[in-house]
């Protein structure tokens, strides 16, 4: 239980590999604040936890939209008094080749994945500061250093936030808070599972361990830096991804 009592906010905590994350921290005893698009698709998840007793909340929020993002980091504040992690998981895809890129498509995912992130981080920073503790995680994704055909956007909104975790993790340190990057590989999830199977084998040809990651296994590593145990990292990557970036 080495979360009990500690408050964690995630993003994008009601699905997938977010959904993976929520139910690691609640079964460490965390009280958790899932954040997501539209509240029918947070609510169910918050009546199902809540029914096995865990303390956690849900909260409707595109993290794009800066005053929203403050105004309900406020109310996750009163609510339960503190936060203690933010996991910045929400995150969305529009793939398309370049020269078939709208800049919708460009402006929507830049939005979401990187704007989204800074605009959570700074809604906590002020509260982690004051209290002189706090642990940030960005989900950010191996083909932020790779790159991908048909995901320019994706890549470069991951890649940012590379740099927006080692510039936030010089920046809070004095302050004991530390600022990390997760970077999943080929993750099973709603979204994989309507690759092709050849699509998925050449995935697979490609990782080491020859099999694609679980969520449960990304949750795993969050818990990890999250945790005392490392308290003194930051500033990191760390890839999640049978080894496929080395």
């Amino acid at each position: 239980m080495r979360f009990k009592d500690k408050v964690v906010v995630v993003t994008g905590g009601n699905r997938g590999i977010g959904l993976a994350i929520t139910k690691r921290f609640v079964s460490e005893g965390a009280r958790v604040a899932i954040i997501g698009t539209r509240p029918e698709s947070v609510d169910p998840v918050v009546s199902e936890l809540s029914a096995d007793g865990a303390d956690v909340k849900g909260y409707a929020l595109n993290v794009a939209d800066r005053e929203a993002v403050e105004s309900t980091f406020k109310q996750i504040g009163a609510d339960f008094g503190s936060i203690d992690v933010l996991v910045n998981n929400a995150g969305v895809t529009r793939d398309t080749l370049l020269m078939r890129m709208k800049e919708d498509d460009w402006d929507t995912v830049l939005d979401i994945n990187l704007k989204g992130a800074f605009n959570c981080l700074k809604a906590v920073t002020r509260p982690m500061m004051k209290n002189r503790k706090g642990r940030i995680i960005n989900i950010s994704s191996v083909v932020g250093q790779t790159g991908n055909a048909g995901q320019a956007n994706y890549s470069a909104s991951k890649s940012g936030l590379f740099g927006l975790t080692k510039s936030a993790a010089k920046e809070l340190a004095s302050r004991n808070i530390t600022v990390n990057a997760v970077a999943p590989g080929y993750i099973a999830t709603e979204m994989t599972d309507a690759i092709s199977d050849e699509a998925r084998e050449a995935f697979l040809t490609n990782i080491p361990l020859a099999r694609t990651g679980q969520g449960e296994e990304v949750a795993a590593c969050i818990a990890f830096l999250a945790s005392d145990d490392a308290a003194y990292i930051t500033g990191q990557t760390v890839n999640v991804d049978g080894g496929l970036v080395m």
